[in-house]
């Protein structure tokens, strides 16, 4: 026995006491000592952050630790709160820089040259996400390109069924030839627009997602009042729980799930999976496509689905991406054996990346484990959406058959990127608040558009720019938006148009304080449903942003339509803006895109000119005319009416007469986008 140490029952009890005392105060010191102060994503350097404004800062820390923040020798502090949340708030400051600031808690975060001058979101579909590399654009001018005042940061665009605290990604950008081609063709033609009209650094937030429809974008809370989204929004709130929640909870249930219920059947006991597998007796199938429309009207469980493919020529990258797209409503898939994903969800989109090294330059074996769990089962988005290896011939074979009545099924994260209602706002604009903003731009309808429910667009787009507004906490900060381009095959005759009565929509939004159209009635492509001219719109959303953002007393939009008065066989058409007068672009003084209709409601192509700062409209098949249209077409084709200013005069209407779309609503559907 060592001198002083007793092995009495007390004195073992004391060193086991201090032993655990010891462990706990260690085990504190390492807590406390890994706890580090974070930044939201959005804080990065290269920022801009907006000018003559309280700035919030914010991020998140240990629970109760005090962070210090640092910018111009002066020190701002607060403490993180029972949830880890700080944030502080920096005084109103002029346009300049660069800055650096600094964060210190456990760690310290020093953010380098940093610009204070003017933010602005951009929102919308691909129009707005086109960037100048999509769009084939070059910038001759280099010292355009090379902007240092000029900052941009694209968002990781994300969602979920409750609103995010922070973003998926993204960082902050200097304007060069080498990260130009990374930003959006609006929001470059209207920040350089900005920049060298006020001198300031303007910074462009880019949270935008192709084919996604207007409700992807909005609030629980500003869908609420719609009844159409109720199925969608209570079930929602009902659930309360977001997707990480949910992922969480899948893992826990697929413990006993996946052997009990789930991963069983002759595919799996015989691994079908399995290159070398005979496929002798499976059948033919056309992807995409149900299986019920393929011979198996009463399955349900599992269908397996095999096909070959060859490497793209070329190919040489150490990643492939292998997209299936939607998939009612489980799935399983393997490359050459190889696992390569899993999904639950019929509404979400499959996209698997993995290492190349497991390929062959030909025939690759694809499999991928189909199983429904009631209903309608298969790939089934649109083969407009497919690609190369989705799309086309498979085979395939029906494995476990289930009960859909009595399957016991988890709750799962489900929804589409391109139509869920809420989902792209709690992802990838809710967490986005409260970083201070000058205004906002927005370019998008055409999926509610060609969704034919224009006339529905009237109350959301206010819905959604009164809801921003209220939780950004920034009072009514300006916001543009753009008219949708004329698009389509001219129109031969006069008639509906569900991409006229967008248009209209996107008028109705300017009851609101601080909002202004910027038209592309003009700058449009017949073909293409992204046309290529985004200066002339940057130009005009700048024009827009000078009279409605900063005040200035300037002509920023073409003629709009005011009243009409009726003068025998003729109408005579007022406007506002117009600027220092009224011109037509064609040589000989007329005006197309005009018509004219009468008691019977059916118009016809007018004859038009315009007469001191008035346009008069007639047509002869029409004596006693009653309304008239312009521009009220998909695509009106070339048009003559502008101001002197050179900006286009918007389409309208005179008659309040029933609209092709009316009570056209939102309808959640089983299978869709």
């Amino acid at each position: 026995m060592q001198p002083g140490i007793s092995r009495n029952k007390s004195g073992w009890r004391s060193i086991s006491m201090l032993v655990l005392l010891l462990t706990i105060v260690f085990s504190l010191f390492l807590q406390k000592a890994s706890a580090k102060v974070q930044l939201h994503q959005l804080f990065t350097s290269h920022m801009v952050l907006q000018r003559n404004v309280e700035v919030p800062i914010w991020g998140w820390a240990t629970p109760g630790e005090q962070v210090s923040l640092e910018f111009q020798g002066h020190f701002y502090q607060t403490t993180a709160d029972a949830g880890g949340n700080w944030k502080l708030l920096l005084p109103p400051t002029p346009a300049g820089g660069p800055y650096a600031i600094s964060v210190k808690a456990e760690n310290t975060i020093l953010l380098k040259d940093v610009l204070i001058g003017d933010v602005w979101l951009c929102g919308g579909q691909s129009n707005m996400q086109y960037t100048l590399k999509m769009l084939g654009y070059q910038e001759a001018d280099s010292t355009r390109a090379n902007n240092p005042n000029l900052r941009f940061f694209n968002v990781a665009v994300d969602l979920d069924y409750l609103p995010k605290k922070d973003i998926k990604g993204g960082q902050w950008a200097t304007a060069s030839p080498g990260s130009i081609g990374d930003l959006s063709g609006v929001a470059y033609f209207f920040g350089q627009y900005l920049q060298n009209h006020f001198g300031v650094p303007i910074g462009l937030i880019s949270s935008n997602l192709g084919a996604t429809t207007i409700e992807t974008w909005m609030s629980a809370g500003a869908l609420k009042p719609f009844p159409q989204f109720a199925p969608v929004v209570d079930e929602m709130v009902r659930l309360n729980k977001n997707f990480a929640q949910l992922e969480e909870e899948l893992k826990e249930y697929r413990k006993t799930w996946d052997t009990q219920y789930y991963l069983k059947g002759p595919g799996i006991e015989q691994h079908w999976e399995n290159p070398a597998t005979d496929v002798s007796d499976w059948k033919e199938i056309n992807i995409p496509n149900f299986w019920e429309y393929a011979g198996l009207e009463d399955h349900d469980g599992a269908v397996w689905f095999r096909k070959e493919f060859d490497l793209p020529e070329g190919f040489s990258g150490d990643t492939f991406n292998i997209a299936l797209n939607q998939i009612d409503d489980y799935d399983i898939a393997w490359v050459n054996g190889v696992k390569i994903g899993e999904s639950f969800g019929n509404r979400n989109w499959r996209n698997y990346f993995f290492p190349a090294n497991i390929l062959k330059p030909k025939g690759n074996v694809l499999v991928v484990r189909v199983f429904d769990i009631g209903g309608m089962g298969g790939f089934y988005s649109a083969a407009f959406w497919g690609n190369p290896i989705l799309n086309g011939s498979w085979k395939f074979k029906p494995g476990l058959k289930i009960d859909a009545a009595t399957f016991p099924t988890p709750t799962v994260p489900n929804g589409s990127f391109f139509t869920h209602p809420t989902l792209l706002y709690n992802g990838s604009i809710a967490p986005l608040m409260p970083y201070a903003i000058k205004g906002a731009i927005w370019y998008q309808g055409e999926s509610n558009a060609l969704d034919k429910r224009s006339e529905e667009y009237a109350d959301l787009l206010p819905a959604m720019i009164r809801d921003w507004r209220k939780n950004w906490g920034q009072g009514d900060f300006p916001f543009l938006i753009v008219q949708l381009a004329n698009y389509l095959p001219e129109a031969q005759q006069p008639g509906e148009s569900t991409w006229a009565e967008l248009r209209e929509a996107q008028m109705k939004a300017l009851a609101l304080p601080k909002t202004a159209i910027a038209t592309a009635i003009d700058i449009g492509d017949a073909d293409d449903i992204h046309p290529k001219n985004k200066k002339d719109l940057g130009d005009r959303l700048g024009l827009a942003a000078r009279r409605v953002a900063y005040g200035e007393n300037i002509v920023y939009s073409g003629p709009v339509y005011e009243s009409m008065l009726i003068e025998g066989d003729k109408i005579r058409i007022t406007f506002s803006s117009i600027g220092a007068g009224l011109i037509s672009r064609d040589k000989y003084g007329y005006l197309r895109g005009f018509a004219i209709a009468g008691a019977d409601r059916k118009f016809h192509w007018a004859r038009a000119f315009i007469e001191g700062n008035t346009v008069v409209v007639s047509c002869p098949e029409v004596p006693g005319p009653v309304a008239v249209r312009y521009a009220w077409s998909d695509n009106p084709g070339a048009l003559d009416l502008y101001n002197k200013e050179g900006l286009p005069a918007l389409p309208f209407r005179t008659d309040e007469w029933k609209l092709s779309t009316a009570g056209k609503k939102f309808v959640f559907e089983v299978h869709g986008f």
